[in-house]
């Protein structure tokens, strides 16, 4: 079994005792149970990593470690980026978890015309909040060390930029009239940034097509299926990593 993953505040330590405490270090003694002589990884989440071996336990959120060299995780090109209209209930931590276990890059909300929900105020802050934590978390047990960037609910202008600057810039789209191309026949770039637009249960409107179309943007489809919001985006996803071969 692979070592666990635990989030560091600040710099990763580099051969050098230390120790974790805290929600992470309660984590490591209360839940995970981890003794003296077991392996563990510390990272930043943002790339940086090292290996650890626990030394000792203390209490209940205190799990003293002796940290090896520290490392860095290169990002991969070409880098992925999910644009991900605003889901229903849970269903927006769900595409976070699961993209993030799959190798997203960067997740964007994205409140379109035709989301139910809408983030305003301190519902707003807080699901921001709630897809962070979740990023975080999805990092951490897909042994992930450096976790997706979760941005601030992009308006469609803002949307439209990001795809204006993409080397690859899609939009999923279910009907093949709007559609006629597939993403697994699509020309991948081997560098750069791919931004990938996923719309709401209701779909893209008409007019949001056409602003996503004069940044650049091409509409492609999955298959023959027709996906939920919550998991086009994952699916999109593990086609482009083992397409760019950064799943080899």
């Amino acid at each position: 079994m692979t070592a666990p993953v635990f989030v560091v505040d600040g710099a990763v330590p580099g051969d050098r005792p230390y120790v974790l405490d805290g929600a992470e270090g309660r984590h490591a003694v209360s839940v995970k149970r981890l003794r003296a002589g077991e392996d563990v990884v510390l990272t930043d989440g943002l790339g940086c990593w090292t290996e650890a071996v626990v030394v000792a336990s203390e209490g209940k959120d205190r799990l003293v470690v002796e940290a090896g060299p520290v490392r860095t995780e290169e990002e991969q090109r070409p880098r992925i980026t999910v644009v991900q209209a605003l889901p229903k209930g849970d269903r927006g931590e769900l595409a976070v978890e699961t993209m993030t276990e799959t190798g997203v890059d960067a997740i964007v909300p994205w409140a379109a015309s035709r989301c139910i929900t809408q983030w305003r105020g301190e519902r707003g802050v807080k699901a921001l909040g709630k897809w962070r934590a979740t990023a975080r978390e999805a990092g951490k047990q897909s042994r992930r060390v450096r976790f997706p960037q979760v941005a601030e609910a992009a308006s469609t202008k803002e949307v439209a930029r990001l795809l204006g600057a993409a080397d690859l810039a899609v939009v999923l789209h279910e009907d093949r009239d709007c559609a006629s191309a597939a993403l697994a026949s699509a020309e991948l770039p081997a560098t750069g940034e791919i931004v990938l637009v996923v719309g709401p249960e209701g779909g893209v409107s008409p007019e949001e097509l056409a602003v996503f179309g004069e940044a650049g943007a091409g509409t492609y489809r999955l298959g023959r299926s027709v996906l939920r919001t919550s998991t086009a985006g994952t699916a999109a996803v593990a086609l482009l990593l083992g397409r760019t071969g950064r799943w080899g």
